[in-house]
């Protein structure tokens, strides 16, 4: 087990090791470093392939944790790289994941080779949506994970029909309420980057399941509409998690992107 001390944090980290391009991958809300399993047995042979746990989740979760924004987390990631020896990666976000990849790709440019955003997002919650996530949240601290808010997680992230819900509801099962919460307030707090898209100057690949009830599709179209030469690759049928539920077009959509951007490693 590898942690790195850092920004005041003790980051998980998962690092395959290698001398090829580096691929940072960055989780979603409520998940953790192994949801990129599947992309990490696709690319470890020919990248080198780091996933962590970001602060209020997993093995990087503390029992009291402090109020942070996504500009934190990006800052986290530059740290993790600098703390790795490595000088630019490409970063791939999975909706939270992307909205703390965007904002390291903003802060830390010379840091990053690529960016690509998945199933994620640069603006805000939809003012609709948060009353609705507010309280399941509240009945996640209040109740536990009950097989209600389990099932209703469960479809909103993976999907009605992943077949391997249940191993991530165990997971959230042993978070705290305090890191429940404080994740929530992060994500509902972020601030708008849609006007600042047009900064982005790293090669972008948006890739986005068209039934994501999440993110609605039209959110990745302004993103590819905005960021230059931004890419867009649609997963039919896929929902939120795309990368698990949809493994297949998703590593050749990252295959693709990857290929040009590095032509040696194919």
């Amino acid at each position: 087990m590898a942690f790195a001390e850092v920004n005041g944090q003790r980051l998980y980290y998962e690092d395959t090791g290698g001398t090829g391009p580096v691929v940072v991958f960055s989780h979603g809300l409520l998940m953790d470093h192994e949801m990129f399993a599947p992309q990490v047995s696709a690319f470890r042979d020919r990248f080198r392939c780091i996933t962590w746990d970001e602060r209020g989740h997993g093995l990087t979760a503390v029992a009291q944790p402090e109020p942070f924004s996504y500009y934190d987390s990006a800052d986290d990631l530059a740290a993790l790289l600098t703390h790795l020896g490595v000088e630019k990666a490409v970063l791939v976000g999975m909706s939270q994941g992307g909205f703390l990849s965007l904002r390291c790709a903003l802060t830390h440019p010379d840091r990053v080779a690529g960016l690509v955003m998945l199933d994620s997002q640069a603006g805000t919650e939809q003012e609709e949506k948060l009353p609705l996530y507010q309280q399941l949240i509240s009945s996640f601290m209040e109740q536990g994970l009950t097989p209600e808010v389990g099932t209703t997680i469960a479809n909103i992230i993976l999907g009605s029909d992943y077949p391997d819900s249940d191993h991530w509801k165990e997971k959230w099962k042993t978070m705290s309420a305090a890191n429940i919460g404080n994740n929530f307030q992060t994500l509902a707090s972020r601030d708008d980057l849609t006007e600042r898209l047009s900064e982005v100057s790293q090669p972008t690949l948006i890739i986005h399941g068209d039934a994501d009830i999440a993110i609605p599709m039209e959110r990745a179209q302004v993103m590819a509409d905005k960021i230059p030469n931004a890419e867009l690759v649609v997963i039919p049928g896929a929902g939120h998690a795309a990368n698990l539920s949809h493994p297949d077009p998703v590593n050749q959509a990252l295959d693709n992107f990857l290929k040009r951007l590095f032509p040696g490693s194919q």
